[in-house]
């Protein structure tokens, strides 16, 4: 597993981190969730690369600008970005903002949901199991400035085999 590089090259904030390499194409990654909450996700997922992967989280403060379009059944990055996204990039996942009951297993949380308390709820979105475009692109437009401050984006990149 390499050690986590760090890019603040943007006036939005961006941050980017190599979260891990892959060489038996599964990933194994903890991303701290956007929002107010202190929350974690740990997640596991194979590579859909055939040569060996790393996973680069990309961090932006919302509002941001995004360069990816869907090519051969990937969410291709199209273009250099400030958070440290590169051409060729796979967005794998997205912090996506959906409205659904409290988490937990305390008293509040179950008071809450026994009285329909729903509030906005972060989650990583699959690119990967989108079955359309536009779920993609509601899941991208859904961290909103109301919502949240910032938007956690993971891609997928070939590592470099030669010398750059």
């Amino acid at each position: 597993m390499s050690r986590p590089t760090w890019s603040h090259n943007s006036p939005r904030a961006a941050t980017t981190t190599s979260l891990s390499m892959a060489t038996d194409e599964t990933f194994e990654v903890t991303i701290t969730m956007p929002g107010k909450q202190d929350l974690a996700a740990q997640m596991k997922f194979k590579s859909v690369l055939d040569v060996p992967s790393e996973i680069v989280e990309v961090r932006y403060k919302v509002p941001f600008g995004l360069n990816v379009e869907p090519k051969n059944n990937f969410a291709l990055c199209t273009k250099d970005g400030p958070g440290g996204e590169k051409v060729g990039d796979i967005l794998r996942y997205t912090s996506q903002w959906t409205l659904g009951l409290p988490r937990g297993d305390g008293v509040i949380t179950t008071a809450m949901s026994f009285s329909g308390g729903i509030s906005w709820q972060c989650s990583m979105f699959d690119v990967m199991r989108a079955g359309r475009w536009e779920s993609v692109v509601e899941a991208l437009t859904s961290n909103t400035e109301n919502r949240t401050d910032e938007v956690v984006l993971l891609f997928e990149r070939p590592l470099s085999t030669g010398g750059e």
